[in-house]
C-alpha cells in the first residue's frame, strides 16, 4: 500500500512541476495626434448622403494589410491635453465621436449625438491616442 501511495504521490508531484507557463507580450504601438480646432476637420458625406465632420490620421505605416486583417485598433480622445483619455465611440458636449480604420490611417468622425450634421466642426483641440494591438489568427 505504501508503494502504491508513494508512486501516486511521485506521479502527481512530477506532473505538477513539469508545467511551464510561457507569456508572449505582443508588440503594441501607440501613436499620439492632435486635431486642431475647426481647421483639423473636413466635411464628410457617406454613400447615403449623411454628413459629418472627419479628420484623417494618416501617419500609421504600422497599420499594414496584415494588421488591418488580424490586429485591433483602439482609439481614445482627450479634451484636457492628455491628462485623461476616453475610449471611442464617445458622446461629449452633444457631439458623437466614432472612428474607422484602414491600411495606414484612422479616420475620426464627429456628428450630432442625435445623428444630425453639426453646423460647425468641434472647436476645441482634441488629443487622440491610437493603439494598434498586434494579433494573429
Amino acid at each position: 500500500m505504501k508503494k502504491i501511495l508513494t508512486l501516486v504521490c511521485c506521479t502527481i508531484l512530477l506532473a505538477a512541476t513539469s508545467c511551464t507557463k510561457k507569456y508572449i507580450t505582443p508588440a503594441n504601438i501607440t501613436a499620439i495626434y492632435t486635431i486642431t480646432g475647426t481647421t483639423g476637420w473636413k466635411v464628410y458625406t457617406d454613400d447615403a448622403g449623411n454628413k459629418s465632420w472627419s479628420s484623417v490620421l494618416s501617419d500609421l505605416p504600422e497599420q499594414d494589410q496584415f494588421a488591418q486583417e488580424n490586429g485591433g485598433v483602439l482609439v481614445y480622445i482627450s479634451y484636457d491635453k492628455g491628462a485623461t483619455y476616453e475610449a471611442l465611440p464617445e458622446v461629449y458636449n452633444g457631439i458623437s465621436y466614432s472612428y474607422t480604420s484602414e491600411v495606414g490611417a484612422v479616420t475620426i468622425f464627429a456628428q450630432g449625438a442625435n445623428g444630425a450634421h453639426l453646423a460647425q466642426a468641434p472647436a476645441d483641440d482634441i488629443k487622440v491616442k491610437v493603439v494598434l494591438v498586434d494579433s494573429s489568427q
